[in-house]
C-alpha cells in the first residue's frame, strides 16, 4: 500500500480543544476517522528509547484504555509513541511532525499506514514537509492540547519528552508519570517529587479513575480464551503471531507466555 493512495483531507474546522491552546493551528490535514476526536482522549508520550519496564507498561496502559473506549494520542515516533499506538489500535490518534504524504519514521511504516485507514493521522502540513526538531516541538503542543489527560512514561532532563511535562503543566492538563528508579527518568521523577504530577502506582486503580472521570463502562471479557487454548500445545512463535498478531506481544509483556527455543510456552493462569 502506498501512502499517496490514501486521500489527505483538510479539516473544515479546527478541533475545539486546539482552538484554546497558546498557538492554535491555522489549518490541519488528516487521514482516517475524524470521529475519534469526539471521544475521551489520553496522551501517552515518552522517550524514543524506553527501558523494558516502560515498554511493558506503555503497551498495557494503551491496550486497557482502548478497551474502555478511550482514544490514545501520541506522535508516531519510534519507542514509546509507536508502542502506545499499537496497544490502543484502532482507538488511537497520531499527530505527525511531517506532512502526511511522507511516512516517517520508515520503521513504523506498516503501523502508520494502518492508522491512516483505521485510526487517525493529523498534521499541520498537507504535502512536502519533512520532520525536523522544531516541528517535533510544535507537534507536542497539539498532542497535549487534544488530550484530556497526559501520561509521560519516561523522560530525561532537557529532552524532548521532558518538554511534554512543561507543556502539560502550562496548559493545566492532569499529568501522570510512572515511578522510576532514582537514576532513571530524571525529569518525571523531578515532577513527581515537586508534586506537579501524579504517579501511576497501580494500573487497575488508574483505570478506575478513568472510568469515573469519563463515565465509561469497564467491560469484562467472559468468553473462552482462544489464545490460551492455542498455546497449550506450545506452537512456534511464527504460528502464534500469524494467528493472533499483537495479542502475542501483549501476552508476552504481561508475562503470561515465554518464548523458549522459538516456541510459545503458556505461563498464565489456567
Amino acid at each position: 500500500m502506498i501512502q499517496d493512495e490514501i486521500p489527505i483531507l483538510k479539516m473544515e474546522t479546527i478541533p475545539k480543544e486546539l482552538q484554546k491552546i497558546k498557538y492554535p493551528p491555522k489549518e490541519l490535514f488528516y487521514q482516517g476517522r475524524l470521529e475519534l476526536l469526539d471521544k475521551p482522549k489520553i496522551a501517552i508520550v515518552g522517550t524514543r528509547r524506553p527501558n523494558q519496564y516502560s515498554r511493558r507498561v506503555t503497551y498495557i496502559l494503551a491496550s486497557q484504555l482502548s478497551k474502555l473506549g478511550i482514544v490514545v494520542v501520541s506522535g508516531g515516533a519510534i519507542g514509546t509513541d509507536i508502542i502506545a499506538h499499537r496497544g490502543a489500535f484502532p482507538n488511537t490518534i497520531s499527530v505527525m511532525a511531517n506532512s502526511l504524504d511522507i511516512v516517517y519514521p520508515k520503521s513504523n511504516r506498516d503501523m502508520i499506514q494502518k492508522m491512516a485507514i483505521e485510526s487517525l493521522l493529523i498534521s499541520e502540513s498537507e504535502r512536502g514537509v519533512t520532520a525536523h526538531p522544531k516541528r517535533f516541538i510544535h507537534r507536542n503542543r497539539l498532542i497535549i492540547g487534544l488530550s484530556d489527560i497526559v501520561i509521560v512514561i519516561e523522560a530525561d532532563k532537557n529532552s524532548g519528552s521532558a518538554r511534554n511535562l512543561k507543556i502539560a503543566e502550562e496548559t493545566r492538563k492532569p499529568l501522570y508519570v510512572l515511578p522510576h528508579r532514582l537514576d532513571e527518568s530524571l525529569a518525571t521523577n523531578e515532577y513527581l517529587e515537586q508534586g506537579k504530577a501524579k504517579a501511576i502506582y497501580n494500573i487497575d486503580h488508574f483505570l478506575d479513575e478513568v472510568v469515573e472521570r469519563f463515565q465509561v463502562s469497564k467491560v469484562e471479557k467472559v468468553e473462552k480464551d482462544e489464545f490460551m487454548e492455542f498455546c497449550k500445545n506450545s506452537p512456534t512463535y511464527e504460528e502464534a503471531f500469524q494467528k493472533f498478531g499483537d495479542v502475542l506481544f501483549e501476552k508476552e509483556l504481561y508475562g503470561e507466555v515465554e518464548i523458549i527455543n522459538g516456541r510459545v510456552i503458556w505461563k498464565g493462569k489456567q
